[in-house]
């Protein structure tokens, strides 16, 4: 008989997420110095009660840099984060937020079927451009992305 995996739960991060978070990210080489600064509009995947991805974003006006999107090395490749994904992307359109950018060194092609499209970082906004991620977090080398969150809603 095979066995069910355990479900997954999505919820608010709370401070109590932030250890399981950062070492996530640390685990997957992604910047982890100061999404908590963030942490009132990151989402927690959680199974059996432990943290297994996280998502987030750094609002500015309307728009929004997409942060910190980690799953666990088990769960990889299963659907978590493209479900992390449209969880956060609803959060951020009921909360006013109109576009997301984005950085990436490694998922230029996930975030693409998700409707993320190449943007030149001349082009964004100056509250995105001001942010650590873009000017000491991430290399220069990473492929900027956005997308509009009032156009097509499905990812």
């Amino acid at each position: 008989m095979k066995r069910l995996a355990p479900a997954i739960e999505f919820s608010a991060a709370a401070q109590k997420d932030v250890r399981p978070i950062t070492a996530l990210l640390r685990e997957a080489s992604l910047p982890h110095g100061d999404f908590a600064d963030h942490l009132e509009h990151f989402l927690v995947a959680s199974q059996e009660g432990k943290v297994v991805g996280a998502i987030g974003f750094e609002r500015h006006g309307a728009d929004a840099l997409l942060r910190s999107l980690v799953v666990s090395p088990g769960l990889r490749g299963g659907g978590l984060g493209g479900r992390l994904v449209e969880q956060l992307t609803a959060a951020a359109r009921a909360q006013g937020v109109k576009r997301f950018y984005l950085l990436t060194t490694t998922a230029e092609a996930f975030f693409a079927k998700r409707g993320f499209r190449p943007s030149a970082r001349p082009t964004v906004p100056a509250g995105i451009a001001a942010t650590k991620e873009f000017n000491s977090l991430c290399p220069v080398s990473a492929v900027c992305m956005s997308r509009n969150l009032e156009a097509a809603r499905q990812p």
